[in-house]
């Protein structure tokens, strides 16, 4: 059993995803959150963790830093080099735990008690999760522009041939978290800096530095995303294992009042008079937080912050918005789309402001952008809203379990 915790783990998210077709791999949504907020959920999760130091790109290495799904976890983060071992050596120059764990950014489908495994393994010396092969494994080598002294054609040219097939009892696929003593991982990345050696992972580097490194049990949902296919893979995985979602209808309506300084969707539009209410008045951070607050079965607004506490008297819904979250997270769901509709005739909500609130609104509920749908109507003269005199929202937000 693990009392404490007495890991650092290391997550390498500084590569170029160069099989992605041009597309950031560890930014692409999953389940509606980045897919690296899935992998540093999942580490932070193991009892035997107990700082998380992310080795990042260079480029945007601040704007990683300050995505909420990132702060959440209060990582380490710092930039990565050319090669995989030197990501892996700068994150080690800021580890300071008994045993490090390296883990791959693009396997978001990680369990804890893989992650604890490994470590309690690695206590000894080094340990990596492995997985067997299942598949037949064929000896290839490339051809020229004939064999066997017949011509072949120009489809066959850079074609590979099978040699033979290798026996595959004896074989096995390494995963990560890759684990060893502090010591020994540091000591092994040396020799392989000062020999001029670029290993694909830890354990080769450890082998060669004459480490036994065990090797445990890995998972088969533990994939790394490398192509399309594999996010579409682990779509279908976390869908089936959060099982159904929830989903609910918020709404909410506010009258103008006398003031100026408009808040609607989290941002501030100054020359609009403000909506009246107990708190800022923005219907919209209204409707998103009524919205998850029936989904997950905690009743209303209303009922969570009754318009009568002094504390909510001009609080900033964003402030209520993260009250709200905290509870539905309690309540074990989360957030993984938001369909917002505004309606009024005034102010006029263009596509630059209803991108900022779809900005906005993703950042406080820590979700990807492209989850959260933000659209606008005038009212077409009916009612309180078509006459320019409020404006109301409505919101269709769905959950599933965490």
């Amino acid at each position: 059993m693990i009392h404490e915790p007495f890991a650092d783990a290391i997550i390498v998210a500084a590569g170029a995803s160069r099989r992605m077709h041009g597309r950031d791999k560890l930014r692409e949504p999953l389940g509606g959150r980045p897919l690296l907020a899935w992998t540093l959920d999942a580490v932070a999760a193991a009892r035997s963790v107990g700082r998380l130091i992310v080795v990042g790109p260079r480029e945007g290495l601040d704007e990683l830093g300050e995505q909420a799904w990132m702060q959440a976890h209060d990582a380490v983060l710092t930039p990565g080099g050319d090669r995989r071992q030197d990501s892996v050596a700068a994150g080690l120059a800021l580890a300071s735990a008994e045993v490090v764990l390296v883990h791959d950014g693009a396997r978001p489908l990680v369990t804890a008690g893989l992650v604890d495994s490994v470590a309690l393994a690695a206590r000894a010396g080094a340990a990596i999760p492995i997985v067997p092969i299942t598949e037949t494994i064929k000896r290839l080598r490339q051809t020229g522009g004939s064999t066997d002294g017949q011509e072949i054609g120009p489809e066959l040219v850079e074609r590979r041939f099978v040699l033979g097939t290798v026996e595959r009892s004896a074989l096995g696929a390494a995963q990560t978290p890759q684990g060893a003593r502090r010591e020994l991982l540091a000591a092994a990345l040396q020799r392989a800096t000062s020999e001029g050696h670029a290993y694909t992972d830890e354990a080769a580097a450890l082998e060669a530095a004459g480490v036994e490194v065990i090797a445990i049990s890995g998972e088969p949902t533990n994939i790394k995303i490398t192509h399309p296919a594999d996010l579409e893979l682990a779509e279908a995985l976390v869908e089936r294992r959060l099982g159904l979602p929830r989903s609910a209808l918020g709404s909410d309506s506010h009258p103008f009042g006398p003031e100026d300084g408009l808040v609607l969707g989290g941002i501030h539009i100054a020359e609009a008079p403000r909506l009246y209410g107990h708190s800022d008045g923005d219907a919209a951070l209204h409707a998103v937080a009524d919205g998850l607050l029936a989904a997950s079965g905690l009743g209303d607004l209303g009922r969570q912050f009754p318009a009568g506490r002094p504390e909510t008297k001009g609080a900033d819904s964003a402030t209520l918005l993260e009250a709200v979250i905290r509870r539905v997270d309690q309540a074990g769901w989360r957030p993984v789309f938001v369909d917002l509709t505004i309606v009024g005739a005034r102010p006029r909500l263009g596509s630059e402001l209803l991108e900022a609130m779809r900005t906005r609104i993703a950042a406080l509920l820590g979700i990807d952008r492209a989850s959260v749908a933000a659209k606008a109507s005038t009212g077409n003269y009916g009612g309180a809203e078509g006459a320019g005199l409020a404006i109301s929202a409505s919101a269709v937000v769905t959950l599933v379990r965490r």
